[in-house]
């Protein structure tokens, strides 16, 4: 007769699984220290390969420390635990693996923000790893190009290293082979201060790429804001120099999402100075500003440069382009040495990438990362 459970049972039960759990544990805290943790793919992987080991390791010691002789009968009797006893544990486990694990990984490695701007100061780099389909990515100023895919890997991982070498701790949202332009990560948000500004994309065939990178910063602990549709926005159209909001009057971003973009940060502090735009992508195609906040770009792809309190003019292209990485060192693309030599001889270090796969679809240094600064 099948009889229900009982409290005295509940002792018997802790009994079984506690093995089981510090097991899981000791594997869990292994795998996350070797990044097992770092996208939610990886966490549930990493939440089944623990909870295996840490059931039939946390099952075996006892009956070993009892006598048991680890032969072919107990062997079966472990893996009938996997669909058995121990099948809700394991699933239990996967689950908070790629949930709360997520959220326990990312407060561990960068810290809970008990102040505003405390994120920052941990200099942390936001990056997502290019489609399959990179090559389908879409261009509207250039003529379309052929994408090497082997050598794009490379450089994105070149340029990766360039971020952990400066001292920036990346952490990678989930890969989308579905969304070729993914990899420019800086359209989906813009990060003000502990806001993550979830921006609504100016092409239809980018407008899913938000939802991963929304999780990523939740888990981070940012606050969240949105611009909403009718408003379109993209993160590539907005140049932050200390408390002034650049933002271009783009393809891609309308005068709503501008709008939203100046209701939203003049909470926080910020100044939104709206720029024409009609010969680039995004506005940080055209400039960026270098760490003392002198904006620098490419004369020719610029509409108006007076409006920018300082504009230093760059010899290419590629030039206009540069990442803060510390109040003394930028990163550039390689394509541009002749404007890393200018900027030298202002006092900067300049750490050169090559990028050139990601310029044949319209992108920059900026656009492969979001630093939470």
């Amino acid at each position: 007769m099948v009889q229900g459970f009982k409290p005295e049972f509940f002792g018997t039960a802790n009994a079984f699984f506690l093995p089981q759990t510090l097991f899981t544990l000791v594997f869990v805290a292994i795998l996350a220290a070797v990044g097992g943790y770092g996208t939610r793919y990886l966490a549930l992987v990493s939440g089944l390969v623990a909870a295996l080991f840490g059931a039939l390791v946390g099952t075996a010691v006892p009956l070993l420390v009892a006598g048991q002789t680890l032969d072919g009968e107990v062997i079966a009797y472990l893996v009938g635990t996997l669909v058995g006893i121990n099948l809700v544990f394991v699933l239990a486990v996967i689950l908070a693996s790629a949930t709360v694990g997520r959220r326990v990984y990312a407060g561990v490695v960068f810290g809970a923000p008990d102040a505003r701007g405390a994120l920052a100061e941990r200099r942390v780099a936001i990056i997502r790893r290019p489609a399959a389909t990179l090559a389908d990515g879409h261009v509207t100023h250039i003529e379309k190009s052929p994408i090497d895919l082997d050598l794009a890997d490379e450089q994105w991982e070149s340029y990766v290293n360039v971020l952990e070498k400066a001292g920036w701790t990346t952490i990678e949202v989930d890969q989308a082979d579905d969304l070729a332009d993914s990899v420019f990560v800086e359209d989906a948000v813009i990060i003000f201060g502990d806001v993550a500004m979830i921006t609504s994309p100016g092409s239809e065939h980018r407008i899913a790429e938000t939802e991963a990178v929304e999780v990523t910063v939740r888990e981070l602990g940012l606050q969240v804001a949105h611009i909403v549709s009718p408003g379109t926005l993209d993160g590539g159209d907005v140049l932050k120099v200390g408390r002034t909001v650049y933002v271009g009057r783009s393809g891609r971003t309308n005068a709503e999402g501008i709008h939203q973009l100046r209701h939203i940060v003049s909470a926080l502090g910020y100044t939104v100075v709206a720029v024409p735009l009609t010969k680039v992508l995004h506005l940080k195609s055209a400039v960026t500003a270098l760490p003392d906040g002198t904006v620098i770009g490419y004369l020719p792809l610029v509409d108006d440069p007076k409006i920018f309190d300082r504009f230093l003019s760059m010899p290419e292209e590629g030039g206009a382009h540069v990442v803060k990485l510390s109040d003394d060192t930028v990163l550039m693309a390689a394509s541009a040495p002749e404007s890393a030599q200018l900027i030298e001889n202002l006092g900067y270090r300049v750490i050169s990438v090559d990028i050139s796969e990601y310029e044949k679809l319209e992108g920059c240094v900026t656009c492969l990362s979001v630093r939470v600064r």
